[in-house]
Parts: structure tokens; sequence; C-alpha cells
């Protein structure tokens, strides 16, 4: 498992790189960690770590098992371990996840709902 603890994590520590120049709309799915650079629109379900980089910009509602927060996301976040939303962060959605980090400078504008890990 993944340090989930976004200043260490490397390119290397992702199966999937959605680089900065792609612009996707629909439903997005994956088991493996996953990179998001460029753009995503509608939903975005998985099973592995999700981080949107600080050039993502992602308009979806969100569930996976743990999500770092680096860009902007509008929509929802749903995860069964944790959200950490960094310093150049940005979330305007709502939040369930037993746990979460929000660090000095980010920006969340939504309700947050906490509940005991399964």
């Amino acid at each position: 498992m993944i340090n989930l603890h976004s200043d260490n994590l490397e390119d290397e520590d992702f199966d999937t790189i959605l680089s900065s120049d792609i612009d996707f709309a629909g439903t997005l799915s994956f088991e493996k960690p996953f990179l998001i650079r460029g753009k995503v629109r509608g939903e975005i379900i998985a099973t592995g770590l999700l981080m949107i980089d600080q050039e993502g910009v992602v308009d979806a509602h969100i569930k996976a098992p743990q999500v770092i927060i680096r860009g902007l996301v509008n929509g929802n976040v749903t995860a069964a371990d944790k959200i950490e939303i960094s310093p150049t962060g940005r979330l305007h959605g709502n939040i369930v996840t037993p746990e979460i980090a929000l660090e000095s400078g980010c920006q969340f504008n939504g309700y947050c709902t906490m509940h005991e890990k399964n």
C-alpha cells in the first residue's frame, strides 16, 4: 500500500497518469493508483488511490478509498479510508470519509460527514 502523504508520492507510484493535455468526459473506473493532471468531467469510481495534481481539474463525483487533492475538484467526494487536501487543493463539494487532512492554505467549501472505518 502506498504511503498516503502526498509529499512522498512520485510519478512512479502511479500505474496510470492522465496528462495535462487530456480532457475526459464520462465514467472513469480503475483499481490501481491513478494520477490526474488533465480535466475530467462525469464520475470517478475507484478501488485504488486517486490523486488530482495541481494542474488537474475534476468536475465529477468521486468514490475511492483514498483521495489526494492538489488541484481543483467540483463535486462530492466519498472515501472509504482518507481524503487529503493539500495547500494548493480546492474542493467545492461535500465529503464523506472516516479521516480527513486539510492542510493550511487549502480551500474546502461544503459539508463533511465522518464515520468509523469499516
